[in-house]
């Protein structure tokens, strides 16, 4: 089947060890199978090291050192696998971060995960973010949906792309198009939700208290704030079944835009990327947080 990402897609790579929030420290990696085997072939120089580092309590994984780093990060923030036998031995998880993959009604759609630095920086600096290319194949099977999820949000970036209406009536035309009541929950319901979710950061979960869905947004995040709801919506939205599951993502994204437009206020201090990146690790990054927060949408 064909494979599609954003325009701003080709322009990432991993930036090592210039990346200031290395996505080998605080993660659990596991080993998929085909990769496992790989590295129980190895009998010689860094692969016992490899070897000796692998748990096995439910799958496969790097057992991680001091601080939850990866024991094959070095002291310079580069992944000794890489520089002792190359990247065709990195797990499928370290190959693939930040990239997620959702099948579309044209075929499969790839794109970059915010929890990565470099790709949200990548992300809050594109204004190409509804030019939707074909980059190449991939497998899979054709996508079964009631609804084409392409179109719909071609129709959504046709909004949010109108510069000359007002940013909050950009937003209010998608609550009315969908049929998305403003006030589903009271600010005070989803300040209860945000402090029950699983945190990596417990400092995260005072940042996010600030949230609010009233406030007006300040022109100068107006931009970041359009970018950040075009990429919630590409990761969410292109999966939905029928109409009622894409309103239930389209709210959990509008959701995502608010926080993210609260904290900023709150706190001048923390930079978009750096917000955009938190948001994406505590609750994207997290099945249950996620899931926890579209159920209560969708049921609500």
């Amino acid at each position: 089947m064909k494979l599609f990402a954003p325009k701003y897609y080709k322009k990432f790579f991993c930036i090592a060890d210039k990346c200031t929030h290395s996505c080998c420290v605080g993660w659990e990696i596991d080993i998929d199978d085909e990769t496992a085997k790989k590295y129980a072939a190895l009998d010689c120089g860094y692969g016992k090291i490899i070897k000796n580092s692998i748990g096995m309590d439910e799958a496969p994984h790097f057992v991680l050192g001091d601080n939850e780093r990866c024991p094959h990060l070095d002291g310079r923030g580069l992944c000794r696998i890489i520089t002792e036998l190359g990247e065709d031995y990195l797990c499928e998880i370290c190959r693939e971060h930040p990239r997620f993959y959702n099948n579309s009604p044209q075929g499969k759609e790839v794109g970059l995960g915010m929890a990565c630095e470099e790709a949200a920086r990548i992300i809050l600096s594109s204004d190409e973010y509804d030019v939707i290319e074909e980059i190449g194949t991939a497998c899979g099977e054709d996508s079964k949906k009631l609804i084409d999820t392409s179109d719909i949000r071609s129709e959504i970036y046709s909004i949010l792309k109108a510069e000359h209406i007002p940013y909050s009536e950009r937003l209010s035309e998608l609550h009315k198009k969908f049929d998305i009541s403003t006030d589903i929950f009271e600010d005070d319901i989803w300040r209860e939700m945000l402090s029950e979710l699983e945190y990596l950061d417990k400092e995260h979960k005072t940042l996010f208290k600030s949230y609010s869905s009233s406030l007006e947004t300040p022109k100068d995040f107006e931009k970041s704030a359009e970018r950040v709801l075009a990429y919630f919506i590409y990761r969410h939205c292109t999966s939905a079944y029928d109409e009622k599951e894409y309103k239930a993502y389209l709210l959990f994204c509008l959701f995502l835009e608010r926080l993210f437009v609260s904290v900023l206020k709150e706190n001048k201090k923390v930079s978009f990327a750096t917000l955009a990146r938190i948001i994406s690790e505590e609750i994207e990054y997290s099945e249950d947080n996620t899931e926890r927060i579209i159920n209560e949408i969708y049921f609500a």
